[in-house]
């Protein structure tokens, strides 16, 4: 190597990284990206092949750059609620000091939307706290990357606004969630709550759920959007079937919660998690189950890390013999083999990857421009209008619902009946995280492997959850039950009282533009002859990409 190519960079500061960016930002719209001085120390370097490659390794990142610049700037489109409401009551603010109606302190509200804007370390440090509990990385929402979108850049529209009939929707479901979190979803076709709960939902003209001809039916109570939610049973066959950790056998058994104790139903109980509070621990069934019911559903996505179900899924559709699709430049290869590239380690890293850039798009809507409240707190506003403790606007299709009447009956309170101890995490509740994971992992995996590949040998949990059955009925295929997985995970949180639908729904898409985003730039990166990628979104529309 030439005594030129060992020659360091001059040393990155802040001062430097940001002028670079201005930089950069002007050469882009000029078109001029060229002229950059670092990219033109490199090219005069000598010609040696170290020096090729690091030119040519700059070349990829610089496209990439640009790639990711011609996206253009989000339009973001946040609720007026924060400011057009007294009170910050439609705002997000658990964790922080609240009065005896649950009413956030005003100067502490003020010191957290300050910390927001000012993005300064220092000025997050000072946000008062209620108690012990931390929030949630809200700094994570100002963090870069180096794939894929920009975070400010997919974008989630306004979420349904406080005093709305969609938003009151959206909480009747919630709380026929929580009712019948201990019903099997095998019993729901035969089951008098459920039958109550798909006929409320049908007379809610402002319900956003999937529908058969006009109807919610116990076929499509609390499912996803997408096609392949609405085919075979409740729960996608990739958090059923044992997982090929090679050369162990994962059985898909959970540690779930113990039916019938739910949370944060008492009006003091409540406003303890509001301010803070130290929660106690859940209490767990003797022994391991498979998910057959909301509260197990709901128990998954409480313990499980960031992708572990696409993991999962992406290794039992591999051991299924799901193989690339017809994109994949190795399918038909005489003398190679995939592995590093367009191979299981390229797809497991992809997996890993477009995890934590769909997060940072997440953490950028939930903190900077939504902070939309949790339904934890909002039947909190709920409960203290019925008890005459503060004026809360809320629409008036809520007081008439039949699933609040029972939800009183049943635990006394019109708070929605929390499934975890600590009730919902500290961050705030729009889009979902869970979701937005979900939309960016079952993107790449139906880029990569055959959708229309016939999962064979298809079960279903047992209502006792001891045992899987033989599932009888239509074909599951990897697409249709990866879209399925997808709404698992993303509504899955909804069974716990932690989400709103929307939460689900709109995550799933801001994982999806995330995802597609990045498998873009992928095609800056190889060597093969590759034509890019298809799949079918989560609409039903096939894309290609790249």
């Amino acid at each position: 190597m030439s005594d030129d190519a060992k020659t360091p960079l001059a040393p990155l500061t802040r001062r430097g990284l940001l002028a670079g960016a201005a930089a950069l930002g002007s050469a882009a719209f000029g078109g001029a990206l060229t002229t950059d001085p670092l990219a033109a120390a490199i090219r005069t370097r000598p010609a040696s092949p170290e020096n090729r490659r690091l030119a040519e390794a700059f070349e990829v990142r610089r496209k990439a750059a640009e790639h990711a610049m011609r996206r253009g700037a989000g339009v973001e489109s946040a609720s007026r609620d924060e400011d057009g409401i007294p009170g910050r009551i439609a705002c997000y603010s658990k964790g922080l000091p609240h009065d005896e109606r649950g009413v956030v302190d005003a100067k502490a509200f003020e010191a957290y939307r300050k910390a927001l804007a000012s993005g300064e370390p220092e000025d997050f440090e000072r946000i008062p706290l209620g108690g012990f509990v931390k929030l949630a990385n809200p700094q994570a929402s100002r963090a870069f990357d180096l794939m894929g979108p920009d975070a400010s850049q997919p974008q989630c529209p306004p979420a349904p606004g406080f005093s709305s009939p969609e938003q009151a929707a959206e909480l009747v479901e919630l709380y026929w969630h929580a009712l019948l979190r201990d019903v099997p979803f095998a019993e729901y076709g035969a089951h008098p709550l459920a039958g109550r709960a798909a006929a409320e939902l049908s007379g809610l003209s402002a319900f956003q759920g999937p529908r058969e001809n006009g109807e919610v039916t116990a076929a499509t109570l609390f499912r996803g959007e997408s096609a392949g939610d609405r085919v075979g049973p409740y729960i996608s066959q990739f958090l059923w079937k044992s997982i090929p950790f090679t050369p162990i056998r994962v059985e898909a058994k959970i540690r779930t919660a113990v039916p019938g104790v739910d949370y944060a139903t008492g009006w003091d109980d409540w406003l303890a998690l509001q301010n803070g509070a130290l929660a106690e621990v859940s209490r767990f069934e003797p022994a391991p189950l498979f998910i057959r019911n909301g509260r197990d559903l709901g128990e998954y996505v409480h313990r499980d890390f960031t992708y572990q179900a696409f993991l999962g899924a992406c290794l039992i559709a591999l051991k299924a013999g799901a193989q690339p699709d017809g994109g994949n430049p190795y399918k038909h290869s005489r003398t190679q083999g995939a592995f590093t590239t367009f191979g299981q380690p390229y797809l497991l890293y992809l997996l890993a990857v477009v995890t934590q850039v769909a997060l940072k798009a997440c953490w950028y809507q939930k903190w900077l421009v939504h902070r939309r409240l949790r339904p934890e707190e909002f039947a909190g506003r709920v409960e203290a209008h019925l008890r005459k403790a503060a004026e809360m606007p809320v629409h008036a299709s809520l007081f008439d619902s039949a699933a609040l009447d029972e939800a009183r009956r049943r635990w006394g309170t019109a708070l929605l009946a929390q499934a975890y101890p600590e009730g919902c995490p500290t961050h705030p509740s729009y889009p979902s995280g869970h979701a937005a994971i979900s939309g960016a992992c079952a993107t790449v995996l139906k880029a990569c492997l055959d959708e229309t590949h016939v999962l064979p040998e298809p079960v279903v949990a047992s209502s006792d959850g001891l045992t899987l059955e033989p599932w009888k009925g239509a074909d599951l295929t990897v697409g249709n039950e990866l879209d399925k997985l997808a709404a698992n995970i993303a509504l899955g949180r909804d069974f716990a009282g932690l989400h709103w639908r929307s939460d689900g729904i709109e995550g799933l898409k801001l994982g999806e533009e995330v995802a597609i985003g990045l498998l873009e730039e992928l095609r800056f990166t190889g060597n093969e002859l590759f034509s890019g990628f298809t799949l079918r979104r989560f609409d039903g529309r096939r894309v290609s990409v790249g």
